[in-house]
């Protein structure tokens, strides 16, 4: 029964978005997982370059991060990511992001098993941000892409563009990004399929009081809606903690999920997500649970450092 859910929610998925490259919109950092992907006014986290580019500016040394996402059924997925500042040029970044969609039987129009088959896609980054005046931070990305299955292939160019404005004496950070801007080079067959372009606004704050940072993001401004209002249900909020030194706890609400993965009358835990953080020595270890309903739900782990 769960598979046939997982393939539903997959299908309708597509069917819905009529894009290609869709994994480019996965969470693959477990630490941006747990926040819901309100991820785009970050600035401490080398991952911010999958949602705004312009966020790795105020990286500090040679950060580097390496991400595993345990997806439903044997579906997996990773990334790396590392930036170093380089003197009188600015700060770049470079990136790979894989999803494995497993082993698949092939078979003829008869239903006779031929052997088999599999599936998978890739994004390779080069990011890069600088200033354009105190606290005001632009950013660029490209990516290139390729996806296949079963001997088949299919290429792409994206680029991402993004702003972030800082506002350091009351802990107040901005963002805007395009993601995903750019077209097919190769296509599957005769017909391109267009990328899923994605115009998101965001912010943080660190309270002054708590040790609390609050972030915030409105995804995908760029989709038609039925009305002007429709265009600010696709939200995502979340919240980290700081309970110790070394320890961090996350939650996270995405809200477009929860309405996609509503079943009947009751969505469950869908869209809520929960994370931890764990400082040891230099090394960042991270954990993130992302609740899809009835489906199921994602595992993500992490380990980061500096050098």
């Amino acid at each position: 029964m769960k598979k046939f859910w997982v393939i539903l929610f997959t299908l309708s998925y597509s069917i819905y978005a009529q894009n290609t490259y869709d994994f480019l919109r996965l969470d693959t950092s477990p630490r941006a997982a747990a926040l819901a992907g309100s991820f785009v006014a970050n600035n401490d986290d080398p991952n911010v370059l999958f949602y705004n580019p312009a966020g790795i500016k105020n990286l500090e040394k040679r950060p580097i991060s390496f991400s595993f996402f345990k997806h439903l059924l044997d579906i997996n997925s990773a990334s790396v990511t590392y930036s170093q500042e380089f003197e009188g040029i600015g700060r770049f970044a470079a990136a790979v992001q894989y999803i494995n969609y497993g082993t698949f039987t092939e078979a003829n129009d008869f239903g006779e098993k031929l052997g088999s088959f599999s599936a998978g896609e890739a994004a390779f980054i080069i990011g890069y941000a600088n200033e354009i005046d105190k606290n005001f931070n632009y950013g660029i990305s490209t990516k290139f892409i390729y996806s296949s299955i079963a001997g088949k292939y299919s290429t792409g160019i994206a680029f991402d563009l993004g702003l972030q404005y800082i506002i350091p004496d009351q802990n107040w950070s901005f963002g805007f990004a395009v993601l995903n801007l750019g077209t097919q080079i190769k296509s599957y067959f005769s017909t391109s399929e267009d990328l899923p372009l994605d115009i998101r606004f965001g912010l943080s704050k660190k309270l002054e009081h708590l040790p609390l940072t609050i972030f915030a993001s409105l995804n995908k401004l760029n989709e038609k809606q039925n009305n002007f209002a429709d265009r600010f249900k696709q939200f995502s909020f979340g919240g980290e903690f700081r309970l110790s030194k070394s320890l961090k706890l996350r939650i996270g609400y995405d809200n477009e999920k929860r309405r996609e993965l509503k079943i009947g009358t009751t969505a469950g835990l869908a869209g809520f997500n929960i994370g931890l953080g764990l400082l040891i020595s230099k090394y960042n270890f991270d954990y993130a649970f992302s609740s899809m309903g009835s489906i199921g739900g994602f595992h993500r782990i992490g380990i980061s450092t500096t050098f």
